[in-house]
């Protein structure tokens, strides 16, 4: 390494390896990297967006078996370049969780148990009863006459979880029931967080 070109931390590994390869035995380094088995040399990788929020930050995923083993993040990728907060890395907690809700529970009106569902039953339910909901309750024409075309006993609300494209989904199919109570849970969450953290830390961004 030129000296002349040496910056700060080029400096301080110099300083900290130099009396490192002194005072350790010979022979220690080679035994060490043995050790330690390269768990992903046969895992398959894949690259993911990560779930938690409308970042989307870029994660390398691996796999063995259908298992997952490993979440990084992708530095090719050019929202995060390679680095995860700690929601995304928490990802693999969350894939193998064993005490995560895998099927549909329903629990009937009046029941005091719950029941498994099929997944296929529970999306024909919530249609079913989104629809007798909106024909029950649609307003064609204000008390003005003036045609409006609301459904007031349905309301809408995204997550902070959702893409933009699943948030464009999810407002247009609320839009096209008529839906006017459409919110999103990043403005009622974020909204104080943003007001708050602007004032104490001189930024805004989570």
């Amino acid at each position: 390494m030129d000296s002349n070109k040496i910056n700060r931390r080029g400096f301080l590994k110099l300083s900290g390896l130099v009396p490192t390869l002194l005072l350790v035995p010979r022979g220690i380094f080679p035994a060490v990297t043995q050790s330690v088995p390269n768990r992903l040399r046969y895992a398959k990788e894949t690259t993911s967006i990560c779930s938690f929020c409308g970042g989307g930050c870029g994660q390398i995923v691996h796999t063995e078996n259908g298992k997952l083993i490993n979440i990084e993040g992708d530095p090719d990728h050019p929202v995060n370049e390679g680095s995860l907060c700690s929601k995304s890395n928490s990802t693999y907690q969350i894939v193998n969780n064993e005490r995560r809700l895998k099927k549909v529970l329903y629990r009937a009106p009046n029941s005091s148990h719950w029941e498994e569902k099929p997944v296929d039953w529970a999306v024909k339910e919530i249609a079913k009863r989104i629809k007798a909901t909106r024909d029950g309750n649609f307003t064609t024409k204000d008390e003005n006459g003036v045609t409006v075309n609301r459904a007031e006993s349905l309301a809408g609300i995204g997550g902070a979880a959702l893409d933009n494209e699943e948030c464009y989904l999810l407002s247009k199919l609320n839009r096209a029931l008529g839906v006017v109570y459409l919110e999103h849970e990043a403005r009622l969450c974020h909204s104080s967080t943003v007001a708050a953290l602007g004032p104490s830390f001189g930024r805004g961004a989570m």
